[in-house]
């Protein structure tokens, strides 16, 4: 007896799809220092894709302005409560290094700009311009200047000196805090031109009235 198959008809071929094509994600959000196009020693801000202007990281601005806030507020408090001056003095030449390899070598270098860019890596970034953090780290570069030299050569006595610390140390309390950057607004209220990328948006958003902001139809 031989054993019958079923017949086996050939099925038409199906059109193969393409494949979907493969997206590489990039590394780091938009704007992040892996999409930098320029990596140059000596440059003041940072060139990022879609942006037509040097910028900088506001998170690590901000990071930095903590750090050393924490620093000074410690060595004025030192040096306050046992007048002895030298931890000051040490941090005076410390935010005078900072702040002079910020404005004429590159902020990647100073110290407390890359420990602040470390701690915030993993946050999205919030790119601010670079002209008005000129004004306001050489505001702070100023008054590095003068705090050492008042400790060193002019020998001037040491309630002022504290005064010119406690100034120093409010604006960077206001920054790292409430993200107001005092050299920022100084640029903006004497700059010839209009100011882009301000910290917090302040150079484009309208606040609402206090009325408004405290009325339902304000919190709605």
């Amino acid at each position: 007896m031989t054993a019958r198959f079923p017949a086996v008809t050939a099925q038409p071929s199906q059109p193969r799809r393409n494949a979907p094509a493969v997206t590489h994600q990039p590394r780091y959000p938009l704007g992040y220092s892996g999409a930098m196009t320029s990596t140059a020693t000596y440059e003041f801000g940072e060139k990022v894709e879609g942006i037509d202007m040097p910028v900088f990281n506001e998170r690590a601005v901000r990071a930095s302005a903590g750090i050393l806030f924490l620093l000074g507020f410690s060595a004025a408090s030192y040096a306050f409560f046992t007048n002895d001056f030298q931890p000051l003095q040490g941090f005076a030449i410390l935010f005078l290094l900072d702040m002079g390899i910020r404005l004429t070598l590159n902020h990647r270098f100073a110290p407390t700009m890359a420990l602040g860019a470390l701690i915030v890596r993993r946050q999205r970034p919030e790119w601010v311009g670079a002209p008005q953090k000129r004004m306001a780290w050489a505001l702070g570069f100023t008054m590095a200047i003068v705090a050492c030299l008042g400790f060193g050569f002019l020998d001037i006595p040491a309630a002022i000196m504290l005064a010119v610390c406690g100034v120093c140390l409010a604006f960077m309390f206001l920054e790292t805090a409430f993200g107001i950057c005092i050299g920022c607004e100084l640029y903006r209220a004497f700059a010839r031109t209009k100011p882009e990328l301000c910290p917090g948006d302040v150079c484009e958003y309208t606040p609402p009235t206090r009325r408004s902001l405290f009325s339902p139809e304000g919190r709605s």
